[in-house]
């Protein structure tokens, strides 16, 4: 992280591909949706670059995968009801915490760090969700993709986050596994950690434009203690 700037007071944490690996949730929701459309299942590893940018571009994308463009914007609405609804009956029964979660979230509280879980998905998916894995309690904030009239990559959700906090981006780590998180963060003027193993839309995460990458939030969380400590 940036030597001689800000100490950090709050931190802006992505939810699927961050905290936990969603994509066998994703998989059994839009291979239901695709089902009732009379399609056939698509695997994970198709799945995975797909997922980040919010559930309709998912949905449209997962459908593009067979039918033309007008096509897809015929049964659109009907598909994004089927996967909200498959969605909302599977919600976290396949997904799983990645290493150093809960351990992470607990130091950055330790250490008096204030925490926002900002996500484009659903904010009716991502709070029962949080819930379910334990993690609700951890956040003073929870923010969706339906939170602000616009998602990431945009700033706005970064900027509402640190308006809900009343702290300046400047004094904010963004913490996030895809170029969404940290391009969003950087136009907000916050820091930006990266985690490696989450999903990016099948991009290296050593392409994003961040401060510095973390092998887990637990990583992340004594990063930004060494940066404190040296902090102005």
């Amino acid at each position: 992280m940036r030597s001689g700037a800000a100490a950090v007071r709050a931190a802006i944490i992505d939810l699927d591909g961050t905290m936990l690996d969603t994509v066998p949730d994703f998989e059994a929701a839009l291979n239901g949706m695709r089902a009732d459309l009379g399609l056939a299942p698509i695997t994970q590893e198709t799945i995975k670059p797909l997922v980040g940018k919010g559930s309709e571009k998912l949905v449209r994308d997962a459908l593009l995968l067979d039918w033309d463009a007008a096509r897809v914007d015929a049964v659109f609405d009907e598909a994004l009801a089927g996967y909200q609804r498959h969605y909302l009956d599977i919600n976290g029964d396949r997904s799983t915490l990645y290493d150093g979660v809960i351990d992470g979230l607990q130091a950055m509280l330790d250490m008096g760090l204030r925490l926002v879980c900002v996500t484009n998905k659903p904010v009716a998916f991502a709070l029962p969700l949080l819930e379910q894995k334990g993690l609700a309690p951890y956040f003073e904030h929870v923010f969706g993709g339906d939170s602000f009239a616009k998602k990431k990559p945009d700033p706005m959700p970064m900027l509402g986050a640190c308006a809900a906090l009343d702290l300046a981006p400047s004094m904010v780590v963004a913490i996030g596994d895809s170029s969404n998180d940290a391009e969003s963060a950087r136009a907000a003027g916050c820091f930006v950690l990266t985690v490696p193993y989450g999903y990016n839309h099948g991009r290296p995460v050593q392409e994003i434009n961040s401060d510095g990458i973390v092998g887990s939030l637990l990583e992340a969380a004594e990063q930004i203690s060494a940066h404190n400590h040296t902090a102005k």
